[in-house]
């Protein structure tokens, strides 16, 4: 294996695949095509992308970045802070599934997820709901990629 695979081990790529196609991730945002990496309607909308923290270790083989996941209202304030907070969670409790399926053609193996911190709600300057919560995500390049 090519000793510069771990750079290639995307933990927001792998996530956000992962949540796009789950069917409780969908049934609780209202649909497909809502799990994305830009803030975007429809709303509610999850953004996943690369959180402030984890650890790359010695970059050799297991990582543990965070991913965040942010989750977006519409801009005239629905849905309300319990409707956030709840679909939030399904979208984190989908994101712990994770490890428990084989990585499909080549993308990284997951092996653990877990939340970093809180789940913080955290709207934008304009009133628009956001929520936030950071998973850390343990993985590796996927041995048998090319």
């Amino acid at each position: 294996m090519d000793a510069y695979a771990v750079a290639d081990a995307d933990p927001v790529a792998a996530v956000l695949a992962w949540l796009a196609e789950h069917p409780k991730v969908q049934a609780v945002l209202g649909g497909p095509g809502r799990v994305s990496g830009a803030r975007e309607a429809p709303w509610p909308h999850l953004r996943v992308a690369l959180g402030p923290g984890g650890s790359l270790n010695d970059l050799t083989w297991l990582t543990q970045p965070e991913v965040s996941l942010e989750l977006y209202g519409d801009p005239g304030g629905w849905p309300g802070p319990a409707a956030m907070s709840r679909i939030l969670k399904v979208c984190a409790l989908a994101a712990m599934e994770l490890p428990e399926h084989a990585p499909p053609g080549g993308r990284p193996v997951v092996s653990h997820v877990q939340p970093s911190g809180l789940l913080l709600e955290s709207p934008l300057e304009n009133g628009q709901p956001r929520w936030v919560i950071g998973l850390l995500v343990s993985l590796h390049p996927n041995p048998e990629s090319p």
